[in-house]
């Protein structure tokens, strides 16, 4: 699954077209790279994501394409919050 499709559907960014301008803007990282907004994400990727506010780090756990709003973040487990 693509990673701008990733943040949407677990419900870390709103919007696709949000997460897609965070990765073009280099604030999004995949164990450790800069990637794209069509980088393929995989079970059990680190991912960091820079806001103004700090850095949130998070693992993947699941990916698909549909979840309901309460199951959204059975998706990702956080390692990391905002510094």
């Amino acid at each position: 699954m693509r990673i701008d499709k990733f943040l949407k559907v677990s419900r870390i960014l709103k919007r696709r077209t949000v997460a897609g301008e965070a990765c073009k803007a280099g604030k999004v990282s995949v164990n450790g790279k800069e990637v794209k907004p069509a980088y393929n994400l995989k079970v059990g990727d680190v991912v960091e994501l820079g806001f103004a506010a700090g850095t949130l780090r998070f693992r993947v756990l699941a990916l698909r394409e549909t979840v309901k709003k309460e199951e959204a973040s059975s998706l990702y487990e956080i390692i990391g919050g905002a510094q």
